[in-house]
């Protein structure tokens, strides 16, 4: 009996939390990719269309001309640092982020809404905002 619970708590473990934790990974890879203005790599995880609301410039996007919108704003405002403020991941198809990102030329609040799509996280909308602190 004993060996029974055991294992079932590792094969919890080793299945259930991993599956998990590499979904809710999304957000801290966004977080990275964030810091460094890699819109290649956020692109990649951009929906077949995107809204995208940058500094109140909001329309619906294809994922290539997302990218390019996003790629234009980290030309104007390199990013120093960024953190994440809050992170949804307690729903199974659904994540949310609010990310501060800091550059030099001033803080922007980004939210990230994703939807789970076939097993996979895609960013449905993405707003960058002034931070109002």
């Amino acid at each position: 009996m004993r060996t029974n619970i055991i294992f079932s708590v590792l094969l919890y473990f080793l299945i259930g939390v991993r599956a998990d934790a590499k979904q809710a990974d999304i957000v801290n890879d966004l977080n990275g990719w964030l810091k460094s203005s890699n819109s290649r790599e956020i692109a990649k995880h951009f929906a077949s269309t995107v809204e995208l609301n940058i500094l109140n410039d909001e329309d619906v996007y294809s994922k290539v001309q997302a990218e390019i919108i996003l790629k234009d704003f980290f030309s104007k405002h390199q990013p120093a640092s960024s953190r994440i403020i809050h992170k949804l991941d307690s729903n199974p198809n659904y994540r949310f982020a609010v990310i501060e990102l800091d550059t030099e030329n001033g803080k922007f609040r980004t939210t990230i809404s994703l939807k789970d799509t076939g097993g996979r996280f895609l960013i449905t909308e993405m707003r960058i905002e002034f931070d109002k602190e």
